[in-house]
């Protein structure tokens, strides 16, 4: 089979190359930008400074906490304030207080309760760690919460209830 003149097969400049190097090395390549990729795209930390004030939300998630411990709220509407791994600690205890409920035969209601303190520090930039202290008609709870600042907004990573 013959070619035209000037073409690929008749010319002899070199051409791109190719061979089990240059393709570890495109796949080197690939992996950088990928990786480059991960970091932009993955969870950005936010300085203390770029964030609001933090104790609306921590009076807001303390309420919602407990309102989602005696079963009168889904857990599904704080999801987009906790960490994943928090989110699924809350998630199993609220299941948990859901099957005590049940095994009493005991209804969800709605808790009455007065928030007597709030109190936060931030031990790093772009980290809260507050304790919420609540009374109700029967005990007093405390909530401890930390928040850190991602992508421009507060999220809970660690919350605890005493």
């Amino acid at each position: 089979m013959s070619t035209p003149a000037g073409t690929a097969r008749d010319t002899a400049s070199p051409g791109p190359a190719s061979g089990p190097r240059v393709a570890a090395q495109a796949g080197v390549t690939r992996r950088a930008r990928s990786a480059d990729a991960d970091e932009f795209f993955s969870p950005q930390r936010t300085s203390s400074s770029e964030l609001p004030d933090p104790q609306p939300l921590i009076t807001n998630l303390a309420r919602g906490v407990m309102e989602v411990f005696a079963g009168v709220r889904e857990v599904d509407q704080l999801a987009r304030w906790f960490a994943e791994d928090a989110y699924r600690r809350l998630l199993t205890r609220s299941n948990l207080a859901t099957r005590a409920r049940n095994a009493r035969g005991v209804r969800a209601t709605r808790p009455v309760f007065d928030i007597l303190r709030v109190r936060h520090m931030s031990p790093a930039d772009g980290v809260v760690e507050s304790v919420v202290v609540l009374a109700g008609p029967h005990r007093t709870r405390a909530i401890a919460l930390r928040l850190e600042g991602t992508d421009g907004r507060w999220r809970a990573t660690s919350l605890a209830l005493l």
